[in-house]
């Protein structure tokens, strides 16, 4: 039997697979046909970009606290708006530098020959990008930044759960560009699954880790290379020498931020034995100063839909009867119970088990259990046995206790005395380990995930195999090298 005889038949592409490739198929022909875009081009193609954002502000926030129920406005310019261009601009700013090929050193006695080595950052071609609800406009427009300078063509799939921000960035799209440079497609989950079925010349996904494994499946059957933007349970470790009062401010501008609906959100605070009690009024505190009212607060935002306020529900009264004690962050003390929205006041769960689904699901909302602990060694082994996080965030002015907290532990990045904030630095890649994910981007490392590292080695003019004895037929002339060189 024939190797072709023993291979199945590929299945036959349903409508909606064939309407994505065959964009994909006219962006890989532009991109063959045009060649490697030079720096012009690319930083053109973030202009627009950057163009997209200023001029469709209004209806980016307005199309945002449509989908969310409400989402606040001036939250979805700073996050969603401001810091995509910001993104955008750092790219522009340095792309020419990135492009430029990396000198590297022949081996000896090569370079002494004039041979030279280099590496050259070669477009991969086409990117496809999955993108989330929970920063529907940043985490489409942000790996733009990595995507463009590297000089790609972008096929974006936007979440379904965001409909209105999802049809509006299809508009703005198509305002900007041809679809041989950036298509968006839209759509539900059989878009979205015949999406990650496609070869792209590299594969983006942002979003929840049980979808992961489906899209991750899928890159495979074409040997797609993937990068994971996923999440987890990102811990928060107040070390006992922190200011209590500080490190629970910034904690819950952290939690509270998007209603918790962040990927790098703190997951679970760990204090010192005996100071719950002490956080949580200083957590009331922080919440009273930056929301005297919830429920018709513009600042405050939603939970996204039904199905996730249920489930973020159903984790509270979970703890509640296996006998946590809750702390309703309320200083209104409104009634939650009417409402047009999904709005969930900030929620403590002080001690809780590790039986509790709070503890045992990431949270993504404004929930945020606190345990506590006697040494830090305890806590760098509770944050070891778990799976490693996307972000972990410590809290105190101990040198050697940060520097054991960031040594023994591992996690996609790490803030010190402040939570998420390392993802707003350009110049530091961004990305997961493990069940948090895979690669990374943002600045120069988005730049290089999205390009290709192409070795290049230019030989010296002298006949180097010859002079050394390197080709047939072999005699004492290597058989002395290879006796020099063989050794300890």
């Amino acid at each position: 039997m024939s190797l072709a005889e023993n291979v199945a038949p590929m299945p036959e592409r349903n409508p909606v697979e064939k309407s994505i490739r065959a964009i994909l198929d006219r962006q890989k022909a532009a991109h063959i046909k045009e060649g490697p875009a030079p720096a012009e081009r690319r930083i053109d193609w973030l202009d627009r970009s950057i163009d997209l954002l200023v001029s469709h502000k209004t209806q980016i926030v307005e199309a945002m606290a449509s989908d969310f129920g409400h989402r606040s406005h001036d939250q979805s310019l700073l996050t969603d708006v401001y810091g995509s261009i910001e993104t955008l601009k750092f790219a522009k700013k340095n792309l020419r530098s990135w492009m430029r090929p990396e000198k590297r050193r022949p081996n000896f006695p090569l370079n002494l020959l004039g041979a030279k080595a280099e590496v050259q950052f070669q477009p991969k071609g086409v990117v496809g990008v999955i993108s989330p609800w929970n920063f529907p406009v940043n985490l489409t427009f942000t790996p733009l930044a990595g995507v463009f300078a590297a000089g790609n063509r972008v096929m974006i799939k936007p979440s379904e759960f965001t409909p209105a921000t999802s049809e509006l960035m299809a508009r703005m799209f198509r305002l900007a560009y041809d679809e041989t440079e950036a298509a968006v497609i839209t759509g539900g989950a059989a878009v979205g699954e015949a999406f990650s079925r496609q070869p792209f010349d590299h594969l983006l996904f942002t979003g929840a880790t049980s979808i992961a494994y489906h899209v991750m499946r899928a890159a495979a059957e074409n040997l797609v290379p993937l990068t994971l933007e996923l999440g987890g349970k990102s811990p928060t470790i107040v070390g006992k020498g922190a200011d209590m009062a500080q490190a629970a401010q910034k904690i819950m501008v952290g939690k509270t931020l998007n209603a918790g609906q962040i990927c790098l959100a703190p997951d679970y605070v760990f204090v010192p034995d005996g100071q719950a009690e002490a956080f949580a009024a200083a957590a009331e505190s922080a919440i009273g100063k930056m929301y005297p009212t919830l429920k018709d607060n513009p600042d405050y935002t939603s939970v996204i839909n039904q199905r996730h306020y249920d489930r973020l529900q159903g984790y509270v009264a979970d703890a509640k009867a296996k006998g946590a004690k809750v702390v309703e962050l309320n200083p209104a003390k409104e009634d939650f119970t009417q409402q047009p929205y999904h709005k969930i006041p900030p929620t403590l769960v002080l001690n809780p088990t590790e039986d509790m689904k709070i503890m045992q699901d990431e949270i993504f909302g404004p929930l945020l259990p606190v345990k506590t602990y006697g040494s830090i060694d305890e806590v760098v082994g509770y944050v070891n046995d778990h799976p490693r996080p996307l972000g972990l965030y410590y809290f105190g002015n101990d040198g050697a206790e940060t520097a054991k907290v960031l040594e023994r532990t591992t996690s996609g990045g790490v803030t010190v005395n402040d939570v998420i904030m390392h993802v707003s630095m350009e110049d530091l890649p961004f990305g997961g380990v493990g069940p948090a994910g895979m690669g990374a981007y943002h600045g120069i490392d988005g730049f290089r995930t999205f390009s290709h590292a192409k070795a290049v080695y230019r030989q010296s003019r002298f006949d180097v195999a010859g002079l050394a004895g390197l080709r047939p037929p072999y005699g004492e002339k290597l058989r002395a090298m290879m006796t020099k060189q063989i050794k300890k």
